[in-house]
């Protein structure tokens, strides 16, 4: 089922691009594996991923030494100061950086780990009060201020949609990602780069390729409906 599931997301992500006029080798698919065993987790990398997301440091800490050593792993979830030092030379990337005590954390344990974090700066573009994320007229702020930390680097923003049954609801949001990055690259910030922009769930990866995603974050789409027991 992961496979037949994992090429139909491919599929759907070409025709997306080809939509756009964009190639699909600039958008990396990242398999949601939250709550999911390692054995389906196996099937996917299988079947040809490499990048996994997950929202809780512990199941991923948990999942990292059972599995092989080329996946990359991004952190997607909401992230406590207190659990960065676990995800620092474990994790490829951090999606979900929302406030610059968090980007401080970071830069204090990748200096004392002697390494470069890179980071993705999370955008609340639909200004929903349950999302975290900082708003679009602070983004600029916080993307200068965590360029400045040692150990950092940051390239690009996060956004989480609202759920909604149409996908073209979203669009608007997305569009506000790409015109945020665009804006802020044009500035040339120091150690600033907008190359990544993490957008699109399973309900609307297409769309948010239309719009110029680089990273979607499909789960449900590729392993089925999530299981809370684990």
């Amino acid at each position: 089922m992961i496979r037949e599931n994992l090429e139909k997301v491919r599929e759907n992500i070409v025709q997306a691009c080809e939509r756009a006029g964009r190639s699909p080798e600039d958008v990396t698919l990242i398999a949601v594996s939250k709550t999911k065993p390692v054995e389906m987790i196996m099937e996917a990398y299988q079947a040809g991923v490499r990048d996994f997301g997950e929202n809780k440091v512990q199941e991923m800490m948990d999942k990292i030494p059972q599995l092989p050593s080329d996946i990359r792993w991004h952190m997607i979830g909401h992230l406590q100061r207190n659990k960065v030092k676990y995800l620092i030379g474990k994790a490829a990337m951090i999606h979900s950086v929302d406030s610059l005590r968090l980007a401080e954390e970071i830069s204090r344990e990748a200096v004392k780990q002697n390494t470069v974090m890179k980071i993705l700066i999370e955008v609340n573009a639909a200004g929903e009060e349950s999302k975290f994320g900082v708003s679009p007229a602070e983004t600029e702020a916080l993307v200068r201020a965590a360029a400045g930390l040692p150990g950092i680097r940051v390239c690009g923003l996060m956004t989480i949609a609202p759920l909604t049954e149409n996908p073209e609801n979203n669009r608007i949001f997305f569009k506000i990602l790409k015109n945020l990055s665009v804006d802020i690259e044009g500035k040339n910030i120091d150690n600033v780069h907008m190359a990544c922009m993490s957008m699109g769930m399973t309900g609307d990866y297409e769309t948010a390729c239309e719009e110029g995603a680089t990273f979607v974050r499909v789960g449900t789409g590729i392993f089925g409906e999530r299981s809370w027991q684990i």
